[in-house]
């Protein structure tokens, strides 16, 4: 099968940047859309936590564990203002993560993640085909999971997708830092992984795209990751900055260019204006595939241990 190749903008959200509302911040989104269509982009991925900014439109008087809850409120609304945008701009938006209320059908009764509380941390991807298609985190951070705080639910499963001939799959920030859910995937003849991250400091950065690029190289798959910069002013007060940057990782390869990027840009902890958007252009997922079906200079994939020997002293 012939595969086009894709080119992906990657919009690292300036979190400082304030909003009026949320129809404040889809028309800044639309415009985003808009301009990276100009460059030829077929797919536009945002961070993880968009949500985020809509703090600088709360109600005041919002505690650490009513953010979660009221974000969720906005969810509906949001969800669906963004699936005409994919289809106004026939083009993909992976419009980052925002929180939802779980709903109790989704949930498994015998199941220990559902005891937490009742929001997931949820990806959203719009297609222009009309479809829209989900991703809960899966691994949550500490903050993530403080009574005090976010305390969110993870989810559950990996959900793999179709679309342009593409097997796609959606894995959250630290996500993509954990070996068994690469192990997990890997023989789903994955093509693209989409990486929506959230890191307040380098470190956090260097985890999340240091990994990212590693499971380009075992799964023989092109993975983006973007993240948000800087802080979002909730009531006049500046938080905790974040520092992130966006880039698409490929397979080291001759045919690919060696070096394993098709496009990344520097990490920061500010920047100006709406934030840097970038575009990977005509990233060749057909030859990637080749090389994942046989043809790379070294496939890791290629070995036969079926347990492990531990020696003890």
């Amino acid at each position: 099968m012939t595969l086009s190749p894709l080119n992906i903008a990657l919009w690292a959200i300036n979190l400082e940047t304030p909003l009026k509302s949320l129809s404040d911040w889809i028309e800044i989104t639309s415009h985003r859309m808009e301009q990276a269509k100009e460059q030829g982009a077929d797919l536009l991925l945002m961070p993880e936590y968009v949500s985020e900014q809509w703090m600088s439109f709360a109600p005041a008087g919002i505690g650490p564990d009513e953010e979660i809850p009221w974000m969720a409120t906005q969810a509906a609304e949001a969800i669906d203002l963004l699936k005409v945008l994919a289809t106004t701009h026939d083009m993909g938006l992976l419009a980052g993560t925002f929180p939802v209320a779980i709903d109790t059908r989704d949930k498994i009764s015998d199941s220990p993640v559902n005891d937490n509380s009742g929001y997931y941390n949820r990806a959203h991807l719009f297609l222009p085909d009309g479809r829209y298609i989900t991703q809960d985190k899966l691994c949550l951070t500490p903050n993530e999971q403080d009574p005090q705080a976010w305390c969110l639910t993870p989810g559950n499963k990996v959900q793999i997708f179709t679309w342009r001939n593409l097997r796609i799959a959606i894995l959250i920030c630290l996500d993509i830092e954990m070996p068994a859910l690469s192990s997990l995937i890997a023989n789903h003849d994955i093509d693209l992984i989409l990486v929506p991250s959230m890191t307040s400091k380098l470190a956090g950065y260097n985890r999340v795209f240091g990994c990212a690029k590693a499971r380009a190289i075992e799964l023989q798959a092109a993975v983006a990751a973007v993240g948000p910069i800087g802080a979002t002013h909730f009531f006049g007060t500046k938080r905790q900055n974040q520092t992130s940057a966006a880039a698409v990782y490929i397979p080291c390869e001759e045919s690919l260019g060696h070096i394993g990027v098709a496009t990344e840009i520097s990490p920061t902890d500010t920047t100006v204006g709406q934030g840097p958007l970038i575009v990977a252009k005509d990233i060749d997922l057909g030859e990637i595939r080749r090389l994942r079906n046989g043809s790379a200079e070294v496939w890791p994939g290629a070995w036969n241990a079926d347990h492990v020997v531990v020696e003890e002293d």
